[in-house]
């Protein structure tokens, strides 16, 4: 995992953005240029406002608006951000297409996953069109 990932995912990069883009979907390898190549796909960590409008150029979403409709569903992102699992899977085929992703820093005042550490919020969709979301404690990553 490179280290600006790694970084990412342990909640040292509040200002920027994570960016997972499903080769099925953005067939462009420029892109690796700006990112880290993982199983089916790209990884990118950019600045917030770069990354925001990075994502919007690759998928043609607004990254907040996208992010505001994937909140009403949740699912699994995968930890390292290149994957999950849609909750509208049923044996079929759903791969993720693509999840953006930012960190917020722990805050006791609000309480539970947030009492407990920066939290790493990302959202998603599947090739089936369902948006959703996740969020864990940043640094609760699987084999870090």
């Amino acid at each position: 995992m490179s280290d600006s990932r790694s970084a990412f995912l342990a909640g040292e990069r509040h200002d920027d953005v994570a960016l997972f883009l499903a080769e099925s979907f953005v067939d462009d390898e420029r892109l690796e240029r700006f990112g880290e190549r993982v199983d089916g796909g790209v990884v990118i960590v950019v600045e917030g406002d770069r990354g925001r409008n990075a994502f919007e150029a690759a998928t043609g979403l607004d990254a907040m608006e996208f992010a505001g409709t994937a909140m009403d569903r949740e699912g699994t992102v995968a930890d390292d951000l290149a994957g999950g699992t849609c909750p509208d899977a049923d044996g079929g085929d759903h791969d993720v297409q693509f999840v953006f992703a930012f960190t917020e820093a722990q805050n006791e005042e609000i309480g539970g996953i947030y009492a407990e550490g920066d939290v790493v919020h990302a959202y998603a969709r599947c090739e089936c069109g369902t948006a959703y979301s996740d969020r864990w404690n940043a640094g609760d990553v699987d084999g870090e």
